[in-house]
C-alpha cells in the first residue's frame, strides 16, 4: 500500500486552505457584483469530444483517459472553456449575452514542476455573444477589481493574435503555432535562448526579421495599419480611462491556439508568472451549430496560491477551567454575533494551540470569573488581560475582530 499522494496531486492544509478560501470567496464576490452568473459542468466527458479539440496538436492530448464498466471512453475535464461548444450544442437557443461564470478543478496528465500540477483549480468568467471590445475591457477591469481586493500589484500586459499573426506572416514564417509556442518562451529563456531554438524551426535570417518586428512600440503597427492594433489601442484607451497602467508586449502569446482578438495577462513577480490572464476567441463556442458567437473571457489560477495573503481564521478560544456549561453557553452567544470559536480545557495547552495557531484572543471561563460576572480576555499578541462584562466583551471581540479582519 503507497500512503502518499499521487504526482502532480497535492493535499491543502491550514492555513494555506484558509487563504485559498479566501481568495475564492473574493473571486467569488466579483463575479457576481460584474452581472457573471455561476454554472456547472461535468468533471467527466466523452473522449472523443475531447480527442476533438486536439485538431491543431494542441495540449490535449495530455487529457486523464478512463473507462467505465460499459467499456465507454471517457476523460477527465481538461478545461471549462473548451465545454462552452458542448453546452451551445445542446442548449442553442441560451439567452445572448450569457455572462457565465465557474469555479472547478479541472486535470490534465502532464509532466509536473515545482507549480504546476496534474490537478488544478480555476476560477472563469465569460462574456458570450458581446462583440463590443468594452467586453474585453469589462474582463480586465474584473481581474484589476480582484487584485485590488486581494492587495496584489501586477502588472498587466496586452497583444492582439491578429497583430501577432500578421508579424508572423510577414516574417515569411509558415509554422506560425510552433514558432508561437518557442516565443511564449520568453520570460522564462533568455532571448539569446528563445532565437536559438527558433533556428531549428525557421532561419536565422526569419528569427532576426521577427525578433526586430516583435520589439516595435504600438504606434509603428497602429502607423503601418497592422490587423488588431487598432482593437487593441481601443481596448488600452478603455482601460487608462479606468486608471489602469498598461503595458504592450508582441510577445504576449497565451499559448491556445482559439484566441482570435484581444490577448491579456496580469503579470506578478512574486510567482513569476500570471495571476489572472484571458482574451477573445470568436470561432469557439458557436463550431458544432455553425455559427460565429463572439467570446471574451478570463481566468484565475495561479493566483489561488498567492502567498502574502491576509487571512482572518479563529477569532477566539475559551478556555474551560471546570465551567463547561457557561463557557457552551458563551460560545453560543458568540457564534450568534459571528465570533469564530471553540472550547478547549487545559489551560497550558489551549494557549500553546492559541500562540501556533494565530488565535488572536482567549477567553478564560472560570470560577472566580463567573462569581465576579466578569470574564478575563487576553490579547494573545501583547499578553495584555481585561475583565470583561459580556455584554462589554461581545462588543469588545466584534470590535477586535473587524480591525483584525481588514489589517
Amino acid at each position: 500500500m503507497i500512503l502518499e499522494n499521487v504526482k502532480g496531486f497535492r493535499d491543502i492544509l491550514y492555513p494555506d486552505s484558509l487563504k485559498r478560501q479566501k481568495i475564492k470567496e473574493i473571486i467569488e464576490r466579483n463575479f457576481k457584483l460584474f452581472g457573471f452568473m455561476p454554472i456547472e459542468t461535468s468533471t467527466i466527458e466523452y473522449d472523443e469530444f475531447a480527442r476533438g479539440e486536439n485538431e491543431k496538436g494542441g495540449a490535449v492530448s495530455d487529457r486523464f483517459r478512463l473507462k467505465d464498466r460499459g467499456g465507454r471512453e471517457l476523460s477527465l475535464r481538461y478545461e471549462f472553456t473548451f465545454q462552452l461548444k458542448r453546452i451551445f450544442k445542446e442548449n442553442p437557443n441560451i439567452k445572448l449575452p450569457f455572462r457565465r461564470y465557474q469555479i472547478g478543478y479541472n486535470f490534465r496528465d502532464e509532466p509536473i514542476t515545482k507549480d504546476r500540477y496534474r490537478e488544478f483549480m480555476q476560477c472563469d468568467a465569460d462574456i458570450i455573444g458581446e462583440e463590443d471590445i468594452i467586453s474585453d475591457a469589462e474582463c480586465i477591469f474584473l481581474g484589476d477589481k480582484i487584485c485590488k481586493d486581494l492587495g496584489i500589484k501586477y502588472e498587466l500586459i496586452l497583444n492582439n493574435r491578429k497583430l501577432l499573426n500578421l508579424i508572423l506572416e510577414k516574417s515569411g514564417i509558415k509554422n506560425k503555432e510552433l514558432v508561437s509556442k518557442e516565443l511564449d518562451k520568453i520570460n522564462k529563456l533568455e532571448e539569446k535562448e528563445v532565437k536559438e531554438n527558433l533556428i531549428n524551426l525557421i532561419n536565422k535570417k526569419e528569427a532576426d526579421f521577427l525578433f526586430k518586428l516583435l520589439k516595435k512600440d504600438l504606434k509603428y503597427f497602429l502607423r503601418e495599419q497592422f490587423d488588431g492594433a487598432e482593437e487593441l489601442n481601443k481596448l488600452i484607451s478603455l482601460c487608462k480611462k479606468n486608471q489602469i497602467d498598461v503595458k504592450f508586449s508582441a510577445f504576449l502569446i497565451r499559448g491556445f491556439s482559439y484566441y482570435t482578438g484581444n490577448i491579456f495577462e496580469g503579470y506578478v513577480k512574486e510567482i513569476k508568472g500570471s495571476v489572472f490572464a484571458g482574451g477573445r476567441y470568436d470561432n469557439l463556442v458557436g463550431k458544432y451549430i455553425n455559427r460565429q458567437i463572439p467570446a471574451v473571457g478570463i481566468s484565475f489560477g495561479r493566483i489561488l496560491d498567492y502567498p502574502n495573503i491576509k487571512t482572518e481564521g479563529v477569532n477566539c478560544l475559551i478556555i474551560s477551567i471546570d465551567q463547561d456549561e457557561e463557557s457552551i453557553e458563551l460560545v453560543k452567544k458568540l457564534r450568534e454575533k459571528e465570533i469564530s470559536c471553540f472550547i478547549m480545557k487545559k489551560i497550558n495547552k489551549a494557549l500553546d494551540y492559541a500562540a501556533k495557531m494565530d488565535i488572536p484572543f482567549v477567553v478564560f471561563v472560570g470560577k472566580d470569573e463567573i462569581k465576579e460576572k466578569k470574564i478575563k480576555l487576553r490579547e494573545m499578541k501583547t499578553g495584555k488581560e481585561k475583565l470583561l462584562g459580556l455584554k462589554e466583551l461581545i462588543q469588545k471581540l466584534t470590535k477586535l475582530k473587524d480591525i483584525f479582519k481588514n489589517r
